[in-house]
């Protein structure tokens, strides 16, 4: 094994004299082609070109001498250090750190970024980043072959953005370009490159500043909200969307149908839970409330006027379904594009009964409970308010 393994992160500057003194040592240098071309490696150092970090890794356990590894910007951010320091490899490394290409490329916008989340998009995960960027103002996506900024765009097909996408960081070719997303699927991006995607409301912490990196603290406490705190339309159950939150379990990546949104409220609470929402209505009204609903609360979401489930053919594939009308055909259209969970209710038992069964027939686990709420007057405990619906969930087998 290394006797050695220093970990040097590189974002285009002069190297540290500790970076300098660490290669000037090395007998095995591993990098990218612009790494092992930099004068500091030294010519006699055995060179190892990082493809695969976890073959480099391999190679460096079965060396024996003193090892570096090169790395853009900062190697604990998204970077090789956890591959690294994997229990498999057993190795303990250094880290001299450089800037991340995150903050320069925030620096290069001039924009601050406490307030940014920030993503990585594989071919694997593009469709998780891009609900990301669906849900949230500020996003930093850490690019891929395969998965950059044209990918992004094409994804995010009638949600508008501002893309400020950074090519070669820190070398001499360094490019920033400023357009709108629309305009990003036109062009051939060279890698490596970072999108800062921008845009869709209220960008940035409060004047004061936030305190807590990547996220906004909700203005008002707790979920399944009363409709005043929601902007949701009277006479939506909020125990009903309590337990239908529960069953769905929306969370960031993941992209939420709410259709039959009526006036937003469960489509706003799953925004706030971090997810990315498409709310359908078939009346244009109802779009016009949740939208008004989601500005209310600080939270982005899509909302679209049109009947399921002819409408439902043209969206981006959902990870979890709110059904909040349409019956059996609606159901099924949902069970046709496998998300992973389905839930919505019904006012009888026979109409229960044949939503149960299409969700079984479309390959779901099927739950249903019956709920019953009876809303209290604490004053004199008179009934103010009684509801009742079959709750139905599935769960995708």
């Amino acid at each position: 094994m290394a006797d050695r393994v220093t970990v040097i992160g590189w974002d285009g500057s002069p190297l540290t004299a500790a970076a300098r003194s660490a290669l000037a040592a090395a007998t095995l240098v591993a990098g990218a082609a612009h790494h092992l071309a930099l004068p500091e490696v030294p010519p006699t150092a055995e060179r190892v070109r990082l493809g695969s970090v976890d073959l480099a890794a391999r190679r460096i356990v079965g060396h024996r001498g003193t090892a570096v590894v090169l790395a853009d910007g900062d190697p604990g951010f998204f970077g090789v250090v956890r591959t690294l320091r994997a229990p498999e490899h057993g190795l303990e490394v250094e880290v001299v750190p450089a800037v991340s290409s995150v903050a320069a490329a925030f620096a290069r916008a001039g924009m601050p970024w406490d307030d940014a989340h920030v993503v990585v998009a594989h071919r694997r995960t593009l469709r998780r980043a891009v609900n990301v960027c669906r849900a949230h103002p500020k996003v930093a996506v850490l690019t891929s072959p395969g998965a950059g900024p044209a990918e992004l765009a094409l994804l995010l097909d009638g949600v508008h953005r501002t893309f400020v996408v950074c090519e070669e960081l820190g070398t001499a070719r360094e490019q920033v370009s400023v357009l709108t997303s629309d305009r990003a699927a036109d062009h051939s991006w060279r890698d490596p490159n970072v999108v800062l995607v921008i845009g869709g409301g209220p960008a940035g912490a409060p004047a004061g500043g936030g305190w807590l990196m990547g996220h906004d603290t909700p203005a008002v406490r707790g979920w399944a909200l009363p409709e005043e705190d929601t902007g949701g339309h009277p006479g939506q159950d909020p125990t009903l969307r309590a337990a239908q939150l529960a069953r769905l379990g929306p969370r960031v990546g993941d992209l939420v149908w709410d259709i039959g949104c009526a006036g937003g409220a469960f489509a706003v609470e799953a925004a706030r839970l971090g997810a990315a929402v498409i709310a359908v209505d078939a009346d244009p009204e109802a779009c016009a409330r949740t939208e008004a609903a989601a500005r209310r609360a600080g939270v982005q979401l899509q909302a679209l006027a049109g009947r399921a489930p002819h409408l439902l053919e043209r969206l981006p594939e959902p990870d979890v379904v709110r059904i909040g009308g349409g019956g059996v055909p609606v159901v099924t259209a949902c069970t046709d594009r496998r998300p992973e969970r389905i839930v919505t209710h019904a006012a009888t038992r026979d109409e229960a009964e044949a939503i149960g069964a299409a969700l079984a027939d479309g390959g779901y686990a099927v739950e249903c409970a019956l709920l019953q709420t009876v809303g209290l007057d604490p004053r004199d405990w008179s009934e103010r308010a009684r509801s009742f619906a079959f709750l139905l969930s599935g769960r995708r087998i």
